[in-house]
């Protein structure tokens, strides 16, 4: 094993080659890094918040508010069905998981049962959703099941969690951080980002677009009498001008695949937007059934604009108008493409790093990082002398210039935690040529010869080797997989260590130390006889 190979004298070439064009951005200032050759990585490491500063949200999601809509459009789809079916309703009661329905004539159970039956869908997995239950003789149950309702809240959290990264991330905002909080929390961390009210704007807008038919024939009494029908609402344009409008979504935002800021034919800024097959069904049939009435594109509650039906849209597309800039244009086609909010979500706490403190962390950091390598280091010069202690140091260097060229080409995030990790690996990296020394003393001290007491040193160490980096790298996959933020940014930092540690303590003491047996030609291990020294004194080896 001790022998000079010609493929590792290559591994450790491109070794030492990748890991200074990788850090090498890191030392350059962004506008010297632009000005590099396009073939060259440019990517420097990115700082965790609390090491750049920026802005921290905590954020929960409204899931009584959610489940309150939800249950409102059950309310809604029953209402619709029956009504379409000429099956009169006395009333609709709301229950904590549904509505009981009050049909006005029993005998139109039967067919009341098969017209709602329609409604109950299923997930991709098979099971429904929903239950159509008899209650009597003239009541109907409407309503979620049980395990429906149970994972209501964490699903909402779930989506809420890839809403907002699809909103941020498109926004030009890196390395953002997004994490679950208990059961119904989010945390958003985003360095460099100094002002939480943008990201605050920009998260807190649902994004619901839905397209209703605008209830014309009741819309003028309704509005002047304040009675409004109970398949009906009012909503405001962006003027103050009230619309009374139909419960019924025709369409919505989720059967949307593309949005993106067009023209009108005026020439003026507006949306364009396109649907999936069945949305585009969908909008077809109620623009083909609906010539000559208006309906409303409502986004977040809010009518954009109520246009006339001329014909039947069978096209899937089309474009929303209104008064926008190029930037308000662009801003909503993000957060359409991103997806709408499932739930509202309500803002916590706030928290801004600044600047200021983060250069601080990062000095310390810094400072603590050169700390622990500068004892890692003299221990190894005092204990295992200049030829041995030194290769360790060079493997020690090696394994740094590496685990930074790793972060910088994944683009990961370093933490205060992750400094942790660094000076962490350092230490197992070392771990490693003490235990591969170590056996070489003990060979040597057997009376095997420098190469013999050499090879079995790094073949006998290797096992012990592999089961501690392995236990370490179970332990790193649990934080990773288990832990949240600053946890995951030191298992990240770690694992990146535990494979460019194996690579400097093991191959770069194999080659050096195999130059060093071809060139001194050494009649006796260097170590052999040597013990700790410490304080300019020579501990005699033990007997």
């Amino acid at each position: 094993m001790i022998h000079l190979s010609r493929w590792k004298i290559i591994l450790l070439a491109l070794s030492l080659v990748f890991g200074l064009l990788f850090t090498a951005p890191n030392l350059l200032t962004q506008a010297q890094r632009d000005a590099l050759p396009g073939w060259l990585p440019k990517n420097a490491l990115n700082l965790g918040l609390d090491l750049q500063g920026g802005s921290y949200l905590l954020l929960e999601v409204d899931v009584p508010a959610m489940r309150d809509k939800r249950l409102n459009n059950l309310a809604e789809d029953a209402r619709t069905v029956l009504s379409e079916a000429n099956i009169g309703v006395s009333t609709i009661a709301r229950q904590s998981d549904g509505v009981i329905v009050t049909l006005s004539d029993p005998s139109q159970m039967q067919a009341a049962q098969d017209a709602m039956a329609a409604l109950i869908s299923g997930s991709p997995q098979g099971a429904a959703d929903r239950v159509v239950q008899r209650q009597g003789s003239n009541r109907i149950r409407y309503a979620f099941t049980d395990a429906t309702m149970n994972a209501m809240g964490a699903d909402a959290v779930t989506q809420s969690i890839e809403v907002v990264r699809r909103r941020l991330d498109s926004s030009g905002t890196k390395e953002i951080a997004i994490t679950r909080q208990g059961a119904d929390r989010i945390v958003v961390q985003a360095p460099g980002q100094s002002d939480p009210a943008e990201l605050e704007r920009l998260i807190g807008q649902t994004a619901q677009l839905t397209f209703q038919m605008v209830d014309v024939e009741n819309q003028a009494q309704a509005l002047q009498s304040g009675i409004i029908p109970p398949d009906a609402e009012v909503l405001m344009d962006e003027q103050g001008v009230p619309y009374l409008v139909k419960r019924r979504i025709l369409v919505s935002g989720e059967n949307l695949t593309k949005a993106e800021v067009t023209t009108d034919q005026n020439r003026r800024t507006a949306i364009g937007f396109r649907f999936d097959g069945a949305g585009a069904r969908r909008f077809g049939e109620a623009t083909a059934a609906n010539i000559g009435r208006p309906f409303a594109i409502i986004l977040d509650g809010k009518v954009i604009s109520a246009p006339n039906i001329r014909s039947a849209i069978t096209g899937g597309s089309g474009i929303i108008e209104g008064q926008y800039t190029i930037e308000e244009a662009s801003e909503m086609v993000n957060l359409l493409n991103g997806g709408a909010l499932p739930a509202p979500l309500k803002v916590e706490e706030r928290r801004v790093v600044t600047a200021e403190l983060g250069a601080d962390a990062v000095s310390k950091g810094a400072l603590s990082t050169a700390i622990g390598f500068l004892v890692i280091v003299v221990f190894m010069i005092l204990t295992y002398g200049l030829l041995f202690g030194g290769v360790s140091v060079i493997g020690l260097l090696l394994n740094g210039l590496l685990i930074v060229a790793c972060m910088s080409l994944f683009q990961a995030t370093l933490t205060l935690p992750g400094i942790a990790g660094l000076i962490l690996t350092f230490a197992v990296a070392v771990d490693a040529n003490v235990l591969i020394y170590e056996r070489m003393r003990d060979e040597a001290r057997a009376g095997r010869s420098v190469i013999a007491s050499m090879d079995a040193g790094f073949s006998k160490a290797w096992g012990t080797i592999l089961d501690a980096n392995v236990t370490t790298l179970v332990a790193a996959a649990i934080m990773f997989v288990f832990g949240a933020g600053p946890v995951r940014g030191f298992a990240w930092t770690l694992s990146i260590g535990v494979f460019t540690s194996v690579l400097s303590s093991v191959v770069v003491a194999q080659v050096l130390l195999a130059v060093w047996l071809k060139v001194a030609k050494p009649k006796k291990l260097p170590i052999a006889d040597e013990t700790p020294v410490f304080a300019g004194k020579t501990v005699p080896a033990a007997e």
